[in-house]
């Protein structure tokens, strides 16, 4: 089973990271308002990056490090230019 990280931007702009094994139900939970508290209310969201994992412990350790991160470095990390 694959493990996944992901960055979505939310339809006010704001970054939220989760953490799922499926990308693709995930995103379509939170569309319809039954993802994470956060995205109620902010949605659509559109989905800007993903990372996998083969373990959970190591996906949610990164979810973890990608939380800390500031906008700009979310933002960059986005586009590939976060050195790491």
């Amino acid at each position: 089973m694959e493990h996944y990280v992901y960055i979505v931007q939310c339809s006010d702009d704001t970054l939220y990271t989760g953490y799922t094994t499926d990308v693709k139900r995930r995103i379509k939970e939170h569309n319809q308002g039954r993802g994470a508290k956060y995205t109620r209310g902010r949605g659509p969201v559109r989905l800007c990056h993903t990372e996998e994992y083969t373990t959970r412990s190591q996906a949610q350790r990164r979810e973890y490090v990608i939380k800390q991160l500031t906008r700009q470095q979310k933002l960059k990390l986005i586009k590939g230019e976060l050195d790491e």
